[in-house]
């Protein structure tokens, strides 16, 4: 019998069951290669972590994955990791290998000792004109969008739509058949101003069709806002999501450097471990 433990954590949220689900191996080298998906998909979660020796500078190395395939780079999985390895090491900033690079967070506690409030900064995205602009419009139904549609690619492929007013955010309600033609790029639509903006992330090639809490998201959205010129560079703002899946999320980002080059994006919340547990599998599955 193979015995393989594991972590749930909700993440970017301060309350348990609300915020992104996350599953965490903490010990993931027994783990034969062939489980690592079907366990994520067997969890079912937006990501599920599996954690490994540093092999580099780092304090840990992390392999993420979704119901459907393996993923250089998530935010709300390394957010969340770093609450779980962190807490017992009592660690300040903990720096965990991805597939992307190392990313470090920092971490805050309470007066308790527990650790309240962590900050990563995130791998810098390559930016593009998204080509198919018009093709996705049509597939949202929407006319337009207020600011350019532009991909951002740090692991994984983000794609940014403006809206007028929340509420039509709010009342998005895309098909998945008409979305899945632009494969794993996460579709998020977004409205806002100043400080506060509430963005979806339509995800339907993930294994999921709607995100929670889309951490790789919320920074190339802080510099989308402060490329063109809707943010100061340096100001960080509030982002909430997953109100519509009954999941909500609290996001905070920040892009700092100008419009000709991003310097370093941050992105923090909370999470709360709210559950331990293992996997019993017999030793030839």
């Amino acid at each position: 019998m193979q015995s393989f433990r594991y972590a749930i954590a909700d993440v970017f949220t301060d309350r348990p069951l609300a915020g992104n689900q996350l599953a965490v191996f903490t010990n993931a080298q027994k783990i034969p290669e062939h489980l690592l998906q079907q366990l994520a998909k067997e969890i079912g979660f937006s990501e599920t972590v599996f954690c490994y020796p540093a092999s580099g500078e780092g304090h840990a190395r992390i392999r993420i994955f979704t119901p459907a395939s393996e993923v250089p780079f998530a935010g709300h999985p390394t957010l969340g990791t770093a609450f779980v390895l962190a807490a017992p090491l009592q660690l300040g900033l903990i720096r965990l290998e991805t597939g992307a690079g190392v990313v470090s967070v920092e971490l805050e506690r309470g007066p308790s000792g527990r650790i309240v409030f962590g900050r990563m900064s995130q791998p810098l995205p390559r930016i593009e004109h998204f080509e198919r602009e018009n093709e996705l419009l049509a597939a949202l139904e929407l006319e337009q969008s207020k600011y350019p549609v532009e991909l951002y690619d740090n692991g994984i492929r983000h794609v940014f739509v403006a809206l007028a007013s929340e509420a039509e955010v709010a009342a998005l309600a895309p098909d998945s058949k008409a979305l899945a033609p632009f494969g794993f790029i996460g579709v998020n639509c977004f409205a806002g101003s100043g400080k506060n903006w509430k963005t979806r992330c339509f995800v339907g090639e993930f294994g999921i069709s709607e995100d929670a809490a889309t951490g790789s998201a919320a920074g190339p959205l802080a510099l989308h806002l402060a490329r063109h010129g809707v943010v100061p560079f340096g100001e960080e703002i509030e982002i909430r999501q997953g109100e519509e899946i009954g999941r909500p999320s609290t996001l905070y980002a920040r892009a700092l450097g100008s419009a000709e080059s991003a310097e370093q994006i941050e992105v923090g919340g909370c999470a709360v471990v709210i559950a331990r547990g293992e996997f019993a599998l017999p030793g030839n599955i």
